[in-house]
Parts: structure tokens; C-alpha cells; sequence
């Protein structure tokens, strides 16, 4: 499979855009959480995510382009054997497409946000190529 780029559109999937409309406003209370506090506004390390992005055959709970990372908020309905084996070949798809998942249930946004926070911020830390947009827009200081 062709690896996600802006030449590709990074994968993006007209056919399930009403799908994330819906999606969008109908948020999960973890989800909103998630949003909220760590990914909107360019609040993670100045990294611009975006929610519910059809990829794939996917909707991706939020995603960053500049970074090919995908972050997933697991409610009760991805606990049982069958849930867990679809969301192991949904990951190995969008793996294949160039994309890093992160997942975290709803229990641990809703209940160690500052947990998944430092999680997030690690794995940025870890695996950006380039500095954050934040950064790279600072002036050096004077010497």
C-alpha cells in the first residue's frame, strides 16, 4: 500500500465524510474530553489534529497529519475478543498506510488525562521528524 502523504491526500475517504459529520456531533464524553483538553487548538507540543478523519475504511478518532499519528479513545464496545481483533486489523492497515495508532480507553482519558497527556507528548517527543510548528516559528534569542 501506498504510503499517506499530502500527493495521496493522506488516504482520506470521501464516501465516509456524512459518517464523520455524525460522528463529530455526537461525541463520546472521553472523546470530547480528549479534544478538549489535549488535542484542539494546537495545544500537543503545537501539532494541528483533527477529529473523526475518514482514512482508509476508517474513521479516525483523531489524527495528525504532519505526524501520521492516529489516536483512539476505546469505549466499552472494543473489549470484548471480536472488538479487539477488528481494531488489531484496523491498526495493521493504517500501519501499513504509514500511520502510528495510539489507543486509550475511555477510563484513562476520563480518569489520568494528565497519564495520557505525558503518553502523547512522548511519543511525539520520540518519533517527530521536525521540531513542532511552535518551535520551529520561534526566533532565537539574542546573543
Amino acid at each position: 500500500m501506498e504510503r499517506a502523504s499530502k500527493a495521496n491526500n493522506y488516504h482520506y475517504n470521501k464516501k465516509l465524510q456524512p459518517l464523520a459529520k455524525v460522528n463529530k456531533k455526537t461525541m463520546t464524553k472521553s472523546a470530547a474530553c480528549m479534544w478538549k483538553y489535549l488535542l484542539s487548538n494546537k495545544q500537543m507540543k503545537g501539532y494541528q489534529f483533527r477529529r473523526e478523519r475518514p482514512i482508509l475504511d476508517y474513521i479516525a478518532d483523531f489524527v495528525c497529519l504532519e505526524l501520521l499519528l492516529i489516536i483512539e479513545v476505546d469505549g466499552i464496545t472494543h473489549q470484548d475478543d471480536e472488538a479487539i481483533q477488528k481494531d488489531h486489523l484496523r491498526d495493521q492497515k493504517l500501519s501499513e498506510a504509514g500511520f502510528s495508532v495510539l489507543r486509550f480507553s475511555s477510563w484513562e482519558v476520563l480518569n489520568q488525562i494528565d497519564l495520557v497527556s505525558i503518553m502523547i507528548g512522548e511519543w511525539i517527543d520520540k518519533n517527530a521528524l521536525t521540531p513542532s510548528p511552535g518551535m520551529r516559528k520561534r526566533k532565537r534569542p539574542p546573543e
